[in-house]
């Protein structure tokens, strides 16, 4: 879902990591999932990519209820 958030922002990799003041292979870790973040890492990544953090947990929320709505047998 960061992936999404950054290519919707129109941000490479390498740039939103120049935003974080981070090296890309942050950003690259994160988006494989091979680096979890806190939550003030979280809000850095969000307001660099200009989306609210607030925003950002409802996506994730109706993602992942979409995803708990399995057909019944």
């Amino acid at each position: 879902m960061l992936r999404e958030m950054r290519k919707e922002a129109g941000l490479q990799q390498v740039a939103l990591a120049e935003r974080l003041g981070r090296p890309q292979s942050f950003v690259s870790d994160v988006e494989k999932g091979q680096r979890r973040v806190d939550i003030l890492e979280l809000m850095e990544i969000c307001d660099a990519c200009g989306v609210t953090l607030t925003d950002f947990a409802s996506r994730l929320q109706e993602r992942m209820l979409a995803g708990s709505k399995a057909p019944a047998d």
